[in-house]
């Protein structure tokens, strides 16, 4: 067997070591990154405002108190179902971004 990798690879079994350590760095650190972050979105023109961070937890709630109507809580339950779903597809969307910078492109499912 050749120094350092297996017969016929040379040095590239070592590089490729290298490599993937740099690649589990980039991502370690990637992930903090995300976790800091947080996404907001608003619906009903500002009526529910929601925020989430990279975790994809909850974070914060405002409803406007013009909004809060006790004949129509379906209408209320709507507008913060919505904004919440679009607050965690921000986030979504942007861990998903920052995967595809690391990964060139590459489909990694799972990794997130």
């Amino acid at each position: 067997m050749a120094k350092g990798g297996f017969p016929g690879m040379g040095g590239n079994m070592n590089n490729l070591i290298k490599q993937a350590q740099k690649f589990q760095k980039d991502m370690e650190e990637m992930q903090k990154n995300l976790e800091t972050k947080s996404y907001e979105a608003s619906v009903g023109g500002g009526a529910v405002t929601v925020v989430v961070n990279g975790k994809r937890q909850l974070t914060d709630i405002a409803i406007k108190p013009e909004v809060v109507d006790a004949d129509d809580v379906e209408m209320l339950q709507d507008l913060v179902l919505t904004a919440v779903n679009e607050a965690l597809k921000k986030a979504e969307e942007d861990t998903n971004n920052s995967m595809g910078k690391l990964t060139g492109g590459m489909n990694m499912p799972g990794l997130f």
